[in-house]
């Protein structure tokens, strides 16, 4: 494979190309216009400078050409397909497992909390009330997550659950907002989240991480001098996860503040998901390509697919260089690895559409709890899931 044709290859990966009638728009690497191609493969033509000079293929023309290949193509049980003007990748669905889990989710998934909350340990008290026990109180707070609600309609559901023996107690709707602002709970579920993906410890070695914003209640204010008045945005919080790309279950976990950078994080997500699970190789896109990030993904023992920035080079040597040459010389054979990494988007997709992109509590402490049930609510239906279309058995605290 030439210089031309590993550059089709990354345009046809990475860049969106639509048909025109007889004709393909294909977009310029540089982001510096489109061109036209005419695929025939007799007599093919661009009106890119490259093909106006030398009269033979560019890199265009076979990025159409790789395009076109795709379009018949089938990887495993995956079969690209060609939908209105862009190529993407579609999977079969297992209909049979799919209704029966979704049919069956709610059930199963009080079950499955309470197991979870069934390991969960309490703080001696000495003195005062009786307090409300950790495991009811992230019960109930997990499950109104779930239910999407507010807090009042949610009561009709929880005391339902607490009739079906799933609670000690019945809270207050106030008890579950109060116990949300504890920092106290955060360790207790970034656990549970971890617990909650061991069953998927057999069906999981590659992994891909990313990050993804939730917009809270509170705004943003700056004076904008173009417009000369006062503008506003909704805050956000950010969530940097790592998951399985075949179940697109949560494996670990981080909250940030908006502005934080992604590359700090992915040592602590790889370290605490290696030390579950064997991981055979992590892929992320351009924002965690840095030396560091390499070697970390590296130490765990996987095979690090990231993204490669315009600027970069091999010079800085370790994994950083041998996985540059990969890209630069086989870059089919990477690119098949990095494309995992849409996996994570996928589960954002999951989570956001199931259980809202945005939280409702005010506080700062809250509100990472709040994103956090949602991971976890993620986690269980990921679990319902895969009990139906993989027979698997899930036991929680028994998995240690």
């Amino acid at each position: 494979m030439d210089d031309r044709q590993q550059r089709g290859l990354e345009i046809a990966a990475l860049l969106p190309i639509k048909r025109s009638g007889e004709m393909y728009i294909v977009p310029s690497q540089r982001g510096k216009g489109k061109y036209q191609v005419d695929a025939n493969p007799q007599t093919p033509h661009c009106n890119c400078p490259d093909f106006e000079l030398r009269q033979s293929k560019c890199k265009h023309i076979f990025a159409v050409e790789f395009t076109v290949r795709r379009e018949t193509m089938t990887i495993g049980n995956a079969v690209i397909t060609s939908e209105t003007e862009t190529v993407r990748v579609t999977y079969s669905q297992d209909w049979t497992s799919y209704n029966a889990a979704q049919t069956k989710e709610k059930a199963y998934f009080q079950r499955l909390l309470h197991g979870l909350c069934a390991g969960i340990s309490d703080p001696e008290q000495t003195r005062g009330r009786p307090r409300l026990s950790y495991a009811d109180m992230i019960f109930s707070a997990a499950f109104k997550v779930y239910s999407t609600v507010s807090g009042r309609r949610f009561m009709t559901d929880l005391k339902e659950a607490y009739e079906g023996g799933y609670l000690t107690r019945l809270p207050h709707y106030n008890s579950i907002f109060k116990y949300l602002e504890s920092a106290d709970l955060t360790p207790i579920l970034k656990s549970l989240i971890i617990q909650s993906a061991l069953p998927m410890k057999a069906l999981e070695s590659d992994f891909a991480i990313d990050s993804s914003g939730f917009s809270t209640c509170q705004f943003v204010r700056w004076f904008d001098a173009k417009y000369g008045r006062e503008m506003d945005v909704h805050d956000w919080i950010k969530v940097h996860l790592m998951c399985g790309v075949r179940t697109n279950v949560v494996t670990s976990v981080e909250i940030s503040g908006r502005h934080a950078n992604d590359v700090p994080f992915l040592p602590e997500l790889v370290k605490t998901t290696a030390g579950h699970f064997a991981i055979n190789e992590v892929s992320a896109d351009k924002a965690y390509s840095t030396f560091d990030a390499h070697e970390a993904i590296a130490d765990a023992g996987a095979t690090p697919y990231i993204a490669f920035k315009k600027s970069a080079t091999g010079a800085v040597g370790g994994i950083f260089r041998k996985m540059f040459h990969l890209y630069c010389m086989n870059r089919e054979e990477f690119l098949t690895h990095y494309h995992k990494r849409s996996n994570a988007e996928t589960t954002f997709s999951m989570i956001k559409a199931k259980f809202g992109g945005r939280v409702r509590s005010k506080s700062a402490t809250a509100q990472i709890n709040e994103v956090l049930c949602k991971v976890l609510c993620h986690n269980i239906c990921c679990v319902i899931q895969s009990m139906f279309e993989f027979n698997i058995e899930p036991d929680f605290w028994g998995a240690r």
